[in-house]
Parts: structure tokens; C-alpha cells; sequence
């Protein structure tokens, strides 16, 4: 009997989907961590002590370029202020005269009204005599010219109490801009004063060591330089000094009167001044450098310079930037005591100098007003200011 063929399908065999589900994703997953660790960039660099002391020498020297930001602004303020008040008392004495010749206008109306109630001819009837009658009619015409005149007198009045409430107007707008200048330059100081304490606080004890030992080398540099200019200066002192006694001997040989000396800010009257500047300025070594202060207890930079030289009878400017254009520009060469050398080509810090490359200044936030060489940091230029 023949085979007879099934009728019944053979069973097939399905994959396991969720099997491969996982495995796919799994495959997937690796590939993105492999993918991203590939393309993730590696942590940067630790900066050296060195670059990290770069960058907190350039952060006190942005503060204190804003420092004399910060002056500029607070000196306009200040200005601004004082001429609004006059602006505001002058206007207040021109509102009383305006309220015055008001007041004269109404008794002027008041007699008019009085007058313009009886016509001319009633008031000759009731006048007890012709003569009363001529008498009071030249009174009112006299009354007339006067109201004329305070008329004028008070529109003019007006029109100029109007034109300096507009000028205060003006002046108080002045003044709401250089405050909001104010506010701004001192946050910049702050912002850039916080950066330098950020940086050095988190500074280990074998970096802050080395930052010490890179600040010691620093200053041993500027010392040498300023012995150098020292011995300069002294052998130049000598030289002027022989040569001047040279010229007394030949002279009396001559038995002629010794000539006067020249004129100029190197003789005895620049001296005494400077004198006096660089008294006041060592009494102040050991106070603290405070942005934005000019003393008696704190000082900047510029405040310091500008209340030395004041106390020896000239005014300078409060800002760097103007103080350097209020003198005499001289070479770093021919520098003498009480000249002001500036620092950065930004022209953000000043100090007094005192002669031997040193100079008496007020350096930045956390120190004291302190004797230093001229050659801490880079030289600008010098002015002689008086």
C-alpha cells in the first residue's frame, strides 16, 4: 500500500526576537560609550605656579586700571553734584523773586481794578478838589510804568528760573549716568579683585612656597636694578659736583662773583617742594592700600601721590592717566626725588620716587604703602610735576 503523503505543514523554526532585541541594543549601547570616550576631551592642564602667577599679576593690574576707572567716575560724580546743588539753590532764590514780583503784579492789578471802577470824570466830581483829581491820575500813570516794568520784570524772571530747571534737568541726567559709571567700575574692581583671591586660595602649600620663592627672585631683580641706578646717580652727583666746584675755583681765581644758577625743576625751589611731598609720603608707609581711597588712614596709587604733592602746595589730578600729563616728562635716567613714575603701558599704577631707583607707593589690595625699586614693574615714563 503506497506511503501517503502528510497533509500536515512542518513545524518552522522562529528566531527569538527579544533575544536579538537585547543583544542589539547592547551592541548599541557600547558602541555610544566607545563613541563618546572617543570623543570627549581629555581634562586640561594644570597651570604651572608660574602661569598662575601671570595671571594674578594681570588681574591687579586690571583692578587697578578699573581702580582709576572707578576715580575718574566718582570724580565726575562728585562734580556733577556740586553743580547740581548750586543749580538747585539758585533756582529756589529765583523762584522767590519770581514770587515776589508776582506778588508786586497783584497789588499793581488790584490798584488798577480800583481805579478803572470810577471813570474820569466821576472821579473829578468826587474828588475834593481839581488838584486831588491830577494828583491821583499821575499817581496811576507812575502806577502804570511800574506795572509796565514788573511785567517785564517778571517774565524775565520766569523765563530764566525755566532755563536753569531745564539746565538741572540736564545736570541731574549727567549726574544719574556717572553714578550708574561708578557702580559699574566698582564691581569690575571687586570682580577682578575676587579672581586673584580665587586663584591664590586654592593654591597647595608646595605651590604657594613655590609662588614665594618666584615673588623673592622678583624683587631680588628689581633691588639689583635700582643699586644699579644708584651707583648711576651717585656717580653722576660726583661728576656735577666736581664740575660745579671746578667752575667756584675758577671764578675766584677770576675774583668775579659766582653766577646765579639756572632756573628750572632741578634747582632748590623743585627740591623743597619735593622735600615736603617725599616727608609726607614716608609718614604714610605701613597704611594699607585701599581702591579708591586718598586718606588720611588708606590710600591707591594715585591717591597717594596726589596727597603727598598737595601737602607740598600742588594740586595734581586724581587719576593716573591725568596725573601723568600734569608735568614735565623726563627719562628714567634723570629722574630725581619726588617725581611720579608710572607703570604698565595702560598707565594703571604710580609712585613717588624717591632717588637710588626706589620710589615710595601704594601697591595693590593687601599690602601697604612701602618703599620699592622702580623696577618691580615695567616702566611706563616719569613726570616731574612741579
Amino acid at each position: 500500500m503506497p506511503v501517503l503523503a502528510s497533509h500536515r505543514k512542518p513545524r518552522s523554526t522562529r528566531p527569538h526576537s527579544p533575544a536579538v532585541g537585547v543583544t542589539t541594543a547592547a551592541i548599541a549601547s557600547v558602541t555610544l560609550l566607545s563613541t563618546q570616550s572617543a570623543q570627549a576631551a581629555p581634562a586640561p592642564p594644570k597651570p604651572t605656579v608660574e602661569e598662575i602667577q601671570k595671571k594674578v599679576d594681570d588681574l591687579y593690574r586690571q583692578a587697578g586700571t578699573a581702580t582709576q576707572e572707578y576715580n575718574r567716575a566718582k570724580e565726575s560724580t562728585d562734580q556733577q553734584r556740586r553743580k547740581v546743588d548750586r543749580i538747585l539753590d539758585d533756582v529756589a532764590k529765583r523762584t522767590d523773586a519770581i514770587n515776589e514780583s508776582r506778588r508786586a503784579l497783584g497789588s499793581y492789578a488790584a490798584a488798577q481794578y480800583r481805579a478803572g471802577a470810577v471813570g474820569p470824570t466821576a472821579a473829578l466830581i468826587f474828588a475834593d478838589s481839581p488838584q486831588q483829581y491830577f494828583d491821583q491820575t499821575h499817581l496811576m500813570d507812575r502806577l502804570s510804568e511800574r506795572q509796565h516794568s514788573a511785567v517785564a520784570d517778571y517774565e524775565g524772571k520766569r523765563a530764566e528760573a525755566a532755563k536753569q530747571r531745564a539746565e538741572a534737568t540736564k545736570s541731574l541726567e549727567s549726574l544719574t549716568e556717572s553714578q550708574a559709571t561708578l557702580r559699574t567700575s566698582k564691581q569690575n574692581v571687586q570682580r577682578k579683585l575676587a579672581e586673584a583671591r580665587t586663584l591664590l586660595a586654592r593654591l597647595t602649600a608646595e605651590e604657594k612656597a613655590r609662588l614665594a620663592e618666584l615673588e623673592r627672585k622678583r624683587q631680588a631683580e628689581a633691588r639689583r636694578k635700582a643699586e644699579e641706578q644708584a651707583k648711576a646717580e651717585a656717580a653722576a652727583a660726583a661728576k656735577a659736583a666736581a664740575e660745579a666746584e671746578r667752575r667756584r675755583q675758577e671764578e675766584a681765581a677770576k675774583e668775579q662773583p659766582e653766577p646765579p644758577a639756572t632756573g628750572g625743576t632741578s634747582d632748590s625751589t623743585y627740591a623743597a617742594k619735593a622735600e615736603k611731598a617725599l616727608a609726607f609720603a614716608r609718614n604714610q608707609i605701613g597704611k594699607p592700600y585701599v581702591w579708591g581711597a586718598t586718606g588720611p588712614s588708606s590710600y591707591d596709587c594715585s591717591g597717594l601721590t596726589q596727597a603727598a604733592w598737595k601737602a607740598a602746595g600742588v594740586e595734581l589730578p586724581r587719576t593716573t592717566w591725568d596725573q601723568v600729563e600734569a608735568g614735565t616728562r623726563v627719562a628714567t635716567a634723570d629722574l630725581l626725588p619726588g617725581d611720579l613714575v608710572f607703570f604698565y603701558d595702560d598707565i594703571s599704577h604710580v609712585g613717588l620716587y624717591i632717588g637710588g631707583g626706589k620710589m615710595i607707593h601704594a601697591p595693590k589690595p593687601g599690602a601697604n604703602v612701602r618703599e620699592e625699586s622702580i623696577y618691580y614693574m615695567p616702566i611706563y615714563g616719569s613726570v616731574r610735576p612741579a
